[in-house]
């Protein structure tokens, strides 16, 4: 298949960008985080029934024959810590039912174990990594690969990436001088061949760019990278300074980081993370002394059960040096999410809920409980389903398209045919990209470094990149 170039001094001349220069950014975009994009639209599907799926994991353990009252909460708890030698206490989750197992969690060696505990005879029910949930793998594999932070930074900068894929294709599929609406907002079936995968690729990239934007904004926040930028540029101002309530990174965990704020009048609540849990993020032995009274649990559990938080509900030991427990909602509609202070006699000192917390971290709520398909329900479920199933169309439509019009030994990108002339305009909106996605904006300046050290070098890797569009003569090929 010959690769049709215009060879014209005046296609040299043409404005930058033109169509060729767009579609170029979106091959090569698409190139890169299409693969990442499945990857996420896979995971993410799987996450979005996180409560179904922990709910079905969980009935083993819901039901049980119980002969006589059920042992106290503190038993539990000990059963839970003798389960599992040199652990130290973390939280404790309420039974669902009165004859469900409790489900305590346990920190030794910087791992958190949970345990569920047989409600009336305390002989562990089930051992295992609280990290080695099959949810938990889901969300890290979605997250950060399960490569830690390094993880994290290869998927943010997928996203970057597939932000500036959603924009340049939204430019392509722009109608020009075309009539009727085939083609445009619904495929034309009848097509055979190219056609046919290009109105698919074109129709359904369309109907699904806004909440693909939405989903990819959205997940910013949680990435090593962008999160922390977000949270120094959130920090500048004191109505929003402090830890944001989200994770940032592929290490910490939104269920201890944020503390309840007091409400008026109240006394500061600062329950911060548990001796164990930060034992566990550090990988350290609990501080000597560290172990609550486990008693306290006997009089918290009922304040549960008083106050009615949305479950799932933890009840948090205190932080090294503080007195408060907390009693903390973990629903994935975190806009409903309400974490209570509480003495370990059972008097309420704090509140945090949605009201409280800043308009950060409210619009990041609202957006991580719609991005994770739980702010409306089963809509938001179906919604984000059918968007993600439609991704995989568009990856795959993309990559046939590809695949058939790909000239023999050469990549196939679309060929370049105009000088870079920067405009004032575009040179703006480019810098404003890479400011608003750093890394976005730092590829770009190392992917210009290597175009003009090292492919510049190379004619023959230019001519397979479609950089160049002259053939190259015998006897000056260079790799």
């Amino acid at each position: 298949m010959a690769l049709r170039t215009s060879h014209t001094p005046s296609a040299g001349r043409r404005r930058w960008p033109d169509y060729a220069a767009v579609w170029r950014w979106h091959f090569y975009a698409g190139l890169f985080c299409l693969p990442f994009i499945c990857w996420l639209a896979v995971t993410g599907s799987v996450y979005l029934f996180r409560p179904d799926i922990e709910a079905l994991l969980d009935r083993p353990y819901e039901n049980l024959a119980l002969e006589g009252p059920r042992a106290a909460p503190s038993a539990e708890a000990q059963a839970a810590i003798d389960a599992v030698p040199r652990s130290t206490f973390s939280r404790y989750e309420p039974p669902a039912t009165p004859t469900s197992a409790a489900q305590v969690v346990v920190a030794r060696g910087g791992n958190l174990f949970r345990v569920y505990v047989q409600p009336r005879t305390l002989a562990p029910m089930s051992i295992e990594r609280d990290d080695h949930r099959i949810m938990e793998l889901v969300s890290h594999l979605h997250g950060n690969l399960l490569i830690g932070d390094t993880g994290s930074i290869i998927v943010e900068l997928a996203a970057s990436w597939a932000i500036v894929m959603v924009l340049t294709g939204l430019y392509l599929w722009w109608p020009r001088g075309r009539t009727g609406l085939g083609g445009v907002l619904y495929p034309r079936l009848s097509l055979r061949g190219r056609p046919f995968w290009r109105d698919l690729h074109a129709v359904t990239g369309l109907w699904v760019s806004v909440i693909t934007l939405f989903l990819l904004l959205s997940g910013l926040p949680w990435a090593t990278s962008w999160g922390t930028y977000m949270t120094w540029a959130r920090n500048l101002s004191a109505v929003t300074a402090g830890h944001p309530t989200w994770p940032v990174g592929a290490k910490q965990d939104p269920a201890t980081v944020a503390g309840p704020r007091a409400p008026a009048g109240a006394r500061p609540a600062m329950p911060g993370m548990s001796a164990a849990e930060m034992a566990a993020m550090s990988g350290a032995a609990p501080r000597a002394g560290g172990t609550p009274d486990l008693e306290a649990l006997n009089r918290l559990v009922p304040l549960a059960a008083k106050l009615h938080p949305p479950r799932p509900i933890w009840i948090v030991a205190p932080a090294v040096g503080a007195r408060e427990w907390t009693i903390e909602s973990h629903v994935q509609d975190r806009p409903k999410r309400i974490t209570y202070a509480a003495t370990p006699d059972g008097q309420v000192t704090g509140i945090s809920d949605f009201a409280g917390q800043n308009i950060v971290d409210k619009v990041v709520a609202v957006t991580t409980a719609t991005h994770e398909g739980q702010l409306f329900g089963r809509l938001n479920q179906a919604l984000l389903l059918a968007t993600a199933a439609s991704l995989i169309l568009v990856t795959i439509s993309g990559t046939i398209m590809w695949w058939r019009r790909r000239p023999t030994n050469m990549l196939g990108a679309p060929p370049s045919v105009a000088q870079p002339q920067f405009k004032p305009l575009v040179t703006i909106g480019i810098v404003v990209l890479a400011l608003l996605l750093p890394l976005l904006g730092l590829s770009l300046l190392l992917v210009a470094a290597f175009d003009l050290i090292v492919l510049s070098r190379l004619p023959r890797t230019q001519y397979w990149l479609g950089r160049s569009v002259e053939p190259i003569a015998k006897g000056h090929l260079r790799y």
